[in-house]
């Protein structure tokens, strides 16, 4: 068990370092596109530019962008830029919340208040990252066009979240029965 904990924590923590860097880099390419649309454009494939636009995608959220004389739609990469930070934000804090439990657990009880709220969290996130992506297509668009957006929803973090919130119940009950069992020692 103690082997399985580490590698669980060093994973997590892994995880949770490549979505902040990820975060970083979606960040400076969607400040790019206001401030050197160009520079953006190289990163679109060649046969992207023939053929009918790029696809931009990160959990579920998916952008069509409109590529015109093999230049990308910038408006539409910036909404995608915004959308792709909140969600991979959201992600990298599952990772964290992840790796605090396992931390938590490690020479302690699971049943603990922290490790309770950061489940709840988990529950939260895990269904907010597929709402964020459904706001973000339809605010996609209404300002680039029906054309634009593919809405589609990734329904396993909506079921994740909830089994995860389920979950959270029976750790609620296990913090308070072993309330109870120190109480009578």
């Amino acid at each position: 068990m103690k082997s399985i904990n580490k590698i669980a924590k060093v994973v997590t923590k892994v995880l949770e370092v490549f979505h902040w860097v990820a975060v970083a880099l979606m960040a400076a390419a969607t400040v790019c596109s206001i401030v050197a649309p160009k520079w953006v454009n190289n990163f679109v494939s060649f046969d992207a530019k023939e053929c009918c636009g790029a696809e931009l995608s990160v959990y579920g959220f998916e952008v069509h962008s409109a590529v015109t004389n093999g230049n990308v739609n910038m408006t539409t990469f910036l909404l995608f830029g915004i959308g792709a930070i909140i969600i991979l934000a959201v992600m990298a804090m599952i990772f964290r919340n992840l790796h605090l439990i396992f931390k938590k657990s490690e020479n302690d009880s699971p049943f603990q208040k922290d490790n309770i709220r950061m489940m709840k969290e988990i529950g939260i996130f895990s269904i907010a990252v597929p709402v964020i992506g459904f706001i973000m297509s339809i605010i996609v668009r209404l300002v680039i066009g029906v054309d634009a957006a593919e809405i589609s929803i990734n329904q396993g973090g909506i079921f994740m979240g909830i089994i995860v919130l389920c979950l959270t119940q029976y750790f609620i009950h296990g913090a308070n029965l072993e309330k109870d069992v120190d109480g009578l020692l």
